[in-house]
């Protein structure tokens, strides 16, 4: 459960996200804006970052819920893009910040583990070593974040439903392949 104090410091930075680029925000900008002190600040995060890091780890994740199964990855995939949408200027300005990594490693950790999932579903029965399996993980992993940039690097305006369903029809059985062709006799 959210903290009190984290989510209005959450909610602090994206009304701030309103008027001035992440990159010129500061710790004391946002508890300024809600009426709590640095010190309430850094006892939760260690910088603007760090707040932007838990901000998308808590709500996204919250978005995800179950869709990590072969049959619900698609619902997963879709949440992540709409989470996106709906929260465009937190996104977006994390995206082109100087920080664009935080945002990278959350995606990829968030794509690895629902993809991590998937994999170790398809593979029941299978012989396949784990390093292998990070490995078929990591390949799509880098796949789908590389599609998501891409998306936002166009401005979010291709229908996210429309690049689930290709991305489904060109890898459709490629996973179970990827397994088989990695299985140990």
């Amino acid at each position: 459960m959210w903290n009190l104090s984290q989510k209005a410091l959450a909610q602090a930075l994206k009304e701030l996200l309103n008027t001035k680029n992440l990159d010129n925000i500061t710790v004391k900008d946002i508890s300024s804006y809600c009426g709590l002190s640095r010190q309430t600040f850094y006892y939760h995060f260690s910088d603007v970052f760090d707040l932007v890091r838990w901000i998308f780890s808590t709500e996204a994740l919250d978005e995800l819920g179950d869709s990590n199964t072969f049959d619900t990855w698609q619902q997963g995939f879709l949440k992540v893009f709409a989470y996106c949408k709906n929260n465009k200027v937190l996104v977006l300005n994390a995206y082109h910040s100087v920080n664009r990594k935080s945002l990278e490693d959350f995606l990829y950790s968030q794509c690895f583990s629902l993809l991590m999932d998937v994999v170790d579903e398809e593979a029941i029965g299978m012989h396949v070593s784990h390093k292998h399996k990070v490995f078929i993980a990591d390949f799509y992993k880098y796949a789908f974040v590389g599609m998501l940039e891409q998306w936002l690097d166009d401005g979010m305006e291709q229908d996210a439903m429309q690049i689930i369903t290709q991305i489904s029809i060109l890898i459709e059985g490629d996973v179970k392949k990827a397994l088989q062709k990695f299985e140990s006799k």
